[in-house]
């Protein structure tokens, strides 16, 4: 019996390891930058872990003579670079703090 005990005091220090990581994952995320960029550097959008847009910077040049509809187009293209950055990172981080389980709304 005892040893029951020991598995269920084995396993909470385990989870209270998981929820320790876990929480410091979550402090290194809000504190990365990230970047995403569109016409090969043209347009860049800063993010940070949580997926939160910092700033959008566009190359003074590329404002000359281009239609709106091209700017805005890159703009989107170099946000969703962001978040697919961002996305990736954020499994990264999850992957290790589980040990490769895949648990639902860590994040």
């Amino acid at each position: 019996m005892s040893s029951a005990f020991g598995d269920m005091g084995n396993l909470l220090k385990q989870a209270q390891k998981m929820q320790r990581d876990l929480e410091r994952a979550r402090e290194e995320l809000k504190a990365a930058r990230i970047e995403g960029t569109a016409g090969g550097g043209a347009v860049r959008v800063e993010s940070d872990g949580d997926g939160q847009i910092l700033g959008v910077k566009i190359q003074p040049g590329i404002l000359a003579g281009a239609d709106a509809g091209l700017i805005e187009d890159l703009v989107l293209a170099a946000a969703r670079d962001a978040f697919t950055k961002v996305t990736a990172l954020r499994e990264d981080r999850l992957s290790k703090v589980s040990g490769g389980l895949n648990l639902p709304g860590l994040f």
